[in-house]
């Protein structure tokens, strides 16, 4: 009786697990960001909001989080392209962020837009 209660109350906790995010001031006037629990969708828009905030070079400290979605890759991906630093990324988000990368430079109108420019130089 007692271990179903002690599963219960730990199903309970897991389901709850949300997403913190700290704000850390590092060397060489660099902010990190560390994030610990979830990055799902819903904790998106907040993090892009601080990124956005950042007036100077940002990192992004992921050592704690437990799981992120689709949608939290995608901006990591974006983030990462526009200079921001990722660290200590777990393996499955690393590998998720380079598809989201290369799949996202493939998708870019700039490689259209050369081969515009070549068959009106002809």
């Amino acid at each position: 009786m007692a271990g179903r209660k002690w599963r219960k109350a730990l199903s309970a906790r897991v389901t709850k697990m949300s997403c913190r995010i700290d704000r850390l001031v590092a060397a060489q006037e660099r902010v990190v960001l560390r994030i610990s629990g979830q990055l799902v969708a819903e904790h998106v828009d907040t993090l892009r909001t601080l990124l956005e905030q950042e007036g100077r070079a940002v990192a992004i400290d992921l050592k704690d989080v437990l799981l992120a979605d689709l949608e939290a890759v995608k901006l990591l991906a974006l983030s990462e392209a526009n200079s921001t630093e990722l660290r200590n990324c777990p393996p499955y988000i690393r590998e998720w962020v380079t598809r989201e990368r290369a799949e996202a430079k493939a998708g870019w109108p700039d490689e259209g837009m050369e081969k515009t420019e070549d068959i009106e130089g002809t």
